[in-house]
């Protein structure tokens, strides 16, 4: 079982920075690979980022690549995305996932059904 819960949402003007935390509760944090997800009222939610268990693949979806970072300390059971150059249609409750169901520690999805841990969300707005 783990814990998740997302920190450092806020508002921002177009153009700024946030950096997005997620603690996990539990020892075993450095097995999951992790992801983000946004959802906008009345949308579905939709893929950000994922990293794998050992940080060492990375994957973006096509509105955020060059823009976000994902990024992990294993140590400190905490996933992290720095989010750069921020957009008004960046608005959006951000959440973050987990999953034990990759087999390699290469392994990331940036689709939701694998993912079997999800936070509260933390909101984030980008005013323009």
């Amino acid at each position: 079982q783990v814990q998740l819960v997302e920190s450092g949402g806020g508002l921002v003007q177009a153009g700024g920075s946030l950096r997005l935390s997620c603690a996990a509760s539990g020892r075993t944090f450095s097995r999951y690979a992790m992801g983000w997800f946004r959802q906008v009222p009345g949308k579905e939610r939709e893929f950000v980022a994922a990293i794998s268990s050992s940080g060492g693949s990375k994957g973006y979806a096509d509105s955020v690549k060059g823009r976000f970072t994902i990024s992990r300390d294993n140590a400190n059971n905490t996933l992290f995305l720095q989010m750069n150059s921020l957009k008004p249609e960046d608005t959006a409750v951000y959440y973050c996932a987990a999953t034990g169901r990759a087999y390699l520690i290469s392994s990331y999805f940036d689709t939701e059904s694998p993912y079997d841990y999800w936070g509260q969300g933390t909101q984030v707005t980008v005013s323009s």
